[in-house]
């Protein structure tokens, strides 16, 4: 069986260094599992230039985890970028949080199995994972799967 594919999200990033969350341990586990390779994983030029606005020494450790893992950096895409105002143009995702469809377009346009974030307001909710995959189908892309790192860690026993 071929490894899922998956997008690592801005939030996830975070979640790494914040003890004190409740999604921490769940995050390190993901992580875990990329280094002992059971995922490929990918993010975006799109998540490192949110991570960039970070202020002070938890930008460059966030920054770094992306070398530590062996993380792809997929760059900027004109498709993923028309795809993600669709979703805009649906009301999926407001337009002022249109980088948050980003994302999922980048997972949608490169064919990745899923996208793993903790972004409960516009990303992992019932009503964006609908949506987005009834519009990426319609656009001839797949329906990415979009989950929280808890649901990545009880949900997949393979």
């Amino acid at each position: 069986m071929r490894k899922q594919k998956i997008y690592i999200e801005t939030t996830l990033f975070n979640f790494y260094f914040d003890t004190d969350r409740e999604a921490h341990a769940a995050t390190l586990s993901l992580f875990d599992d990329i280094a002992a390779g059971k995922y490929e994983a990918f993010t975006s030029d799109y998540v490192v230039n949110e991570l960039e606005k970070t202020q002070g020494e938890k930008r460059e450790k966030m920054i770094a985890l992306i070398e530590k893992y062996g993380i792809t950096v997929l760059g900027l895409d004109d498709e993923a970028e028309q795809l993600a105002d669709i979703y805009v143009e649906h009301g999926i995702i407001p337009m002022k949080y249109r980088t948050d469809g980003v994302h999922i377009a980048v997972a949608a346009v490169n064919d990745l199995n899923m996208i793993i974030s903790m972004n409960f307001e516009h990303i992992v909710k019932r009503k964006t994972k609908i949506e987005t995959g009834n519009v990426n189908i319609a656009n001839g892309y797949r329906a990415v799967e979009i989950y929280n790192p808890m649901e990545v860690n009880e949900n997949d026993n393979s």
